[in-house]
């Protein structure tokens, strides 16, 4: 018997496989070698350690941002602010690695935990606006997007930008201060290893917790939480302080973990990545870091078939909004599920 749980997953796996089929018509019309060039595109990435190397370093960032996003979908809250708390998160982590007089292996911990601090109270003003004055967190998120890439690129380029390099780019990191490599012959980071502890403490803090619970609730249908005694109020206040504090961690550890400058002259793009995450993960925690590996794979994939062939990387962006569509559609395979609950009550 397939029950809703099943459906979803049913429904998801197909909106992918939807998305590949129209991904390999495109390239049947485009490619001069369509069969070698789908090859490249789906089978590329696992060609060596260098490229499934390149999948994973891209899966960290993307399953923190999915992480983040995901807890805030759990409460019905549709908030985008990834992408700014990222930005402005890094961009302090980049600041103490550079000018704080400690040596070792505090120096990234101490970057890591200031930005995510930081970070969490940043991404609470969404929420603290729209628990007391009802604003819409989509609108003031993406506001506060502009804001903090505004003041993170006038820090940048006035207080951390080294003249001697000819774009905007930070001073040189102290060696210490960036994460570890695990693997050699990658740039894979011990960051792997803070992202499934931080998966670990969601999982533990949505289904263990009554907090998680009544985020849960809150999110099901905030009025009848209310009625039952929860006090949505703090609800929407610690669920936007949670994903702050894991957007703020995912930008620290990916700065720390990938760069030995600062660099982002722009905005990363991690908060609709998040949000792609989120939804086909179905804001679970363990599934946004499979969720997070399938984006990264695809996205490695189709970078490989740009280089190697003549079919454009963009596909990818033609394949993500084709899921998101699906996905998001909530006719998509309606009638199958309409006779599946007929089913089940006969």
């Amino acid at each position: 018997m397939i029950n809703e749980k099943n459906f979803n997953k049913i429904r998801t796996l197909l909106a992918v496989i939807i998305a590949l089929f129209i991904a390999f018509l495109i390239i049947l019309l485009v490619s001069d070698e369509p069969l070698n060039t789908f090859k490249v595109f789906l089978l590329g990435p696992l060609k060596n350690k260098r490229y499934l190397g390149n999948v994973i370093e891209a899966t960290i960032p993307l399953a923190f941002a999915g992480l983040a996003t995901s807890i805030l979908f759990q409460g019905s809250f549709f908030n985008l602010g990834s992408e700014g708390l990222y930005y402005i998160s890094g961009l302090i982590a980049a600041a103490i690695a550079i000018f704080l007089p400690v040596n070792g292996i505090f120096l990234p911990i101490i970057a890591i935990v200031s930005a995510g601090i930081i970070a969490m109270i940043l991404g609470a003003i969404p929420g603290y606006m729209n628990a007391k004055w009802n604003a819409n967190v989509l609108v003031t998120s993406l506001m506060f997007n502009s804001i903090y890439f505004g003041i993170g690129l006038y820090f940048l380029n006035y207080k951390l930008r080294d003249p001697s390099q000819s774009d905007i780019a930070s001073f040189r990191f102290p060696s210490y201060a960036n994460l570890s490599k695990i693997i050699p012959g990658t740039r894979i980071h011990s960051g792997i290893f803070i992202l499934l502890f931080v998966t670990v403490l969601v999982y533990l803090f949505l289904y263990k917790t009554k907090w998680g619970y009544a985020l849960r609730m809150t999110g099901i249908n905030k009025e009848f939480s209310n009625y039952l005694g929860i006090k949505t109020f703090w609800v929407v206040i610690y669920t936007h302080l949670i994903a702050g504090l894991i957007a703020g961690i995912g930008g620290s550890v990916e700065v720390l973990g990938m760069y030995s400058r600062f660099r982002w002259a722009a905005l990363p793009g991690l908060g609709f990545d998040g949000a792609l995450v989120a939804m086909l993960a179905k804001n679970k925690p363990f599934e946004a870091i499979g969720a997070a590996f399938f984006l990264a794979y695809i996205r490695t994939g189709a970078d490989l078939m740009a280089r190697l062939t003549n079919v454009p990387a963009e596909m990818v962006a033609i394949m993500q909004a084709i899921i998101i569509l699906l996905i998001s559609a909530e006719r998509f395979l309606f009638y199958w599920r309409h006779k599946m609950l007929l089913k089940e009550v006969k």
